[in-house]
């Protein structure tokens, strides 16, 4: 099941699968509580919190529009390839189209999870750069 969820309750995962077990504290990103702000977290059939995503309001430099940055999306390791980052992904997207009215979604995409953005039809918009701890990633873009 998808929910929208506080910021609280990403830091987990955020910890777990993004930032290497860094303190959970230390996983909060500075527009995680502004108004515009959502977190949708999946739940699976146990009513665990498996998968999780961060969309802020934030316009990109090279894209003419108003638009949103996906932030955050982690998936927990025991939940991988369950298809529920695709679902809550594609939720995502359709809140921001339908509800939101803003035009695409963009991010850094981890080189790892290139794949599975190109797969739901992301384009790439940089060549690939370094974030220091992080590693590898390039922008993505889609059109909503």
């Amino acid at each position: 099941m998808i929910r929208f969820i506080h910021t609280k309750d990403t830091l987990a995962l955020r910890s777990l699968v993004l930032r290497n077990g860094l303190a959970e504290q230390d996983c909060i990103n500075p527009q995680d509580d502004l108004p515009d702000t959502f977190h949708l977290g999946y739940y699976n059939e146990e009513g665990k919190l498996v998968c999780i995503l961060t969309c802020q309001h934030e316009q990109h430099p090279k894209l003419p529009h108003d638009g949103y940055r996906l932030r955050g999306m982690a998936t927990h390791p025991d939940a991988r390839r369950k298809g529920y980052a695709r679902e809550l992904l594609l939720a995502a997207m359709e809140h921001i189209k339908t509800q939101l009215q803003i035009p695409y979604l963009w991010f850094n995409a981890r080189a790892i999870a290139y794949p599975f953005y190109e797969s739901l039809g992301f384009e790439y918009m940089s060549d690939e750069f370094d974030i220091p701890g992080i590693g590898p990633h390039k922008e993505m873009f889609k059109l909503l």
